[in-house]
């Protein structure tokens, strides 16, 4: 009798797991295919590739590049990181850390290049030295990207192509200093204003 019951227990297990197993495949199979999708972006970023990417994107798609603003559909997204490349026309872009769910991907990443090809942004190449690091959540629907939003530090890109003083420096000290002391008479301003 007791063989019996580890027995039944044995077969309660397989079959319990079994019908896990099913399931189980299928998501780590949809996060596998979100990483290989998202992996592809990433290759066609690196190869520079701005049709490739595009082509990643559902046509509603929005990307939100959080210090330049919200990109929408293919030609929008197509011209954005067409900018992006002929403004670093050397760009090498590394893919650091990649989680992927059923649905969306978290990545790291590191762009490197040099700032000497056409204006980006309306500003003038430098011929700098630059290092982005930076951060994607993305989501995908159908094998293709529906949205995005993408971090990196634009106060640190300003200042490693030379539009903003390096942080600590004097000519950053005098710039904060100026702004601290306007910020100042502001606010004397407003308090008189308002009779405080």
């Amino acid at each position: 009798m007791a063989e019996t019951k580890t027995a039944d227990r044995a077969t309660d297990k397989a079959a319990a797991s079994g019908s896990d197993a099913k399931p189980q495949r299928k998501r780590i199979s949809r996060r596998k295919a979100v990483e290989d999708t998202v992996r592809s972006y990433f290759a066609a970023m690196d190869n520079r590739d701005a049709d490739g990417m595009a082509s990643h994107w559902r046509e509603d798609g929005v990307e939100d590049v959080v210090p330049v603003g919200l990109k929408r559909g293919h030609e929008e997204l197509r011209e954005f990181f067409a900018s992006m490349f002929t403004a670093m026309p050397d760009a090498r872009t590394t893919v650091t850390r990649l989680i992927a769910g059923e649905q969306s991907c978290a990545v790291e990443w590191r762009i490197e290049g040099t700032f000497d090809g056409a204006p980006y942004m309306g500003i003038e190449p430098t011929g700098k030295h630059v290092e982005i690091r930076g951060f994607d959540l993305l989501e995908l629907e159908d094998g293709q990207l529906v949205s995005n939003t993408a971090y990196f530090d634009g106060a640190g890109f300003a200042r490693q192509i030379g539009m903003l003083p390096p942080d600590g420096s004097g000519a950053d000290r005098a710039m904060k200093s100026a702004f601290n002391a306007v910020t100042k008479v502001r606010r004397a301003v407003a308090e008189r204003r308002n009779g405080g």
